[in-house]
């Protein structure tokens, strides 16, 4: 298999590239994350969706803990070549840590913050303590 690919991604001075998740089927975007090399080819590798975690500077696997898997489907390179959309099944309907569909559940309105989504499944169940 060849890797060539990898040359035309653009990555930041950290080694890292942005990458935004879509939902496959209806297109609403579940979640950003960021990748490194290893990340990007262990995903592809793996068909399951895995990120460089920042906070704990180690590569996760989406869906490790929680049973939420990210099966890639398309992969795609923004024009500038400084970003990627990983196009994806998402197992159990849930990407967020907080038991949602999307981390995109605060919604603008009326200038303040409202909740647009409802939590699927308590932090509690999936993790088994508070998130």
């Amino acid at each position: 298999m060849s890797y060539e690919w990898v040359s035309e991604i653009k990555w930041n001075a950290d080694g890292l590239v942005t990458v935004v998740v879509q939902d496959w089927g209806s297109g609403k975007i579940l979640m950003v994350a960021w990748a490194n090399e290893e990340a990007i080819l262990k995903s592809l590798s793996g068909g399951r969706a895995c990120f460089w975690s920042r906070s704990r500077s180690k590569l996760w696997l989406k869906g490790e803990s929680s049973g939420h898997y990210q099966l890639i489907k398309d992969v795609y390179l923004d024009c500038d070549g400084d970003s990627l959309v990983f196009t994806v099944e998402q197992i159990g309907g849930i990407a967020c840590h907080t038991g949602r569909n999307s981390c995109f559940f605060k919604k603008l309105e009326r200038d303040q913050w409202s909740i647009s989504e409802k939590v699927i499944k308590n932090a509690e169940e999936i993790y088994g303590q508070n998130e």
